[in-house]
């Protein structure tokens, strides 16, 4: 285990620990297939491009998508029957009477944080942006780009204590909350977003290393892929893929796969 204090990562250590350390959280796999997708579309077009995402995460439910979360399930449902995306995302939270503040967009953002290419100034618009295309709450766009700016921040160098105010600058009050490390006791095991970034700073907050940090929040969410999968990306920005253990792995079918993508944007860099 790592003690925070001698955290001896690079800046491409922290690129891959991002990726690596989000497929270590992720014990089911939903937001990991996201986030490789995400990625590919990162390093094949040199940034962000909206419309060649979502044409990614529509493919993959075309082939059987799973763990996408009730939201984006029922977005890319739609997309999938012909009705154009921000139509799709305007349907949904009507018929979930607004209820689209879930975490999901902050899972799978981790590549958004890893592309340097994106500037650090383009971070939190760049993850809005991404949440858009499934989610149209408020909450969950400024929870996405509040994990964009705190791993890249943390892929920089940053100290944590540096790095979680940079995350909280211009962000909506309840999710400059969320990113204020709170008491066990006041922590709800749930996939509503600022709730979810809460527990997953509070156990990186507290931890020693990534497998302290992600131990820690198994234990209190089980194999929900709520605060694990934040702890992941969050926890291997902090301390870098050095820090991931094999055995957190085991669970990851599409290892390979993440280790070449890591290592592409690693180069990229």
């Amino acid at each position: 285990m790592i003690n925070a204090k001698m955290n001896s990562s690079t800046v491409p250590d922290r690129i891959a620990g991002t990726l690596i350390g989000l497929a270590a959280g992720d014990c089911i796999g939903g937001p990991l297939q996201f986030a490789l997708r995400l990625a590919e579309s990162l390093l094949e077009h040199a940034g962000y491009d909206r419309g060649d995402v979502f044409r990614r995460y529509l493919a993959w439910y075309r082939d059987g998508a799973f763990d996408t979360g009730p939201v984006a399930d029922q977005v890319l449902s739609l997309a999938h029957s012909g009705i154009a995306i921000d139509s799709a995302v305007l349907h949904v939270n009507r018929e979930l009477a607004g209820k689209t503040a879930g975490c999901n967009p902050a899972h799978r953002v981790a590549p958004i944080a890893m592309a340097l290419a994106i500037p650090d100034e383009r971070m939190a618009e760049t993850a809005r942006q991404e949440a858009s295309l499934t989610h149209h709450h408020p909450l969950a766009g400024d929870a996405a780009a509040a994990v964009a700016v705190l791993c890249r921040a943390l892929i920089r160098g940053d100290p944590w204590e540096t790095a979680l105010g940079r995350a909280a600058d211009g962000r909506m009050p309840a999710i400059r909350t969320a990113l204020h490390p709170a008491d066990y006791e006041t922590l709800v095991p749930s996939g509503f977003a600022p709730e979810t970034l809460q527990a997953a700073v509070h156990f990186v907050h507290r931890a020693s290393g990534f497998g302290d940090a992600l131990a820690a929040s198994l234990r209190f969410a089980g194999r929900a892929n709520y605060a694990p999968v934040l702890v992941g990306s969050i926890g291997g920005a902090r301390w870098g893929a050095q820090g991931v253990a094999t055995p957190d792995l085991v669970h990851c079918a599409d290892l390979p796969r993440v280790h070449d993508i890591a290592h592409a944007m690693q180069t990229a860099a």
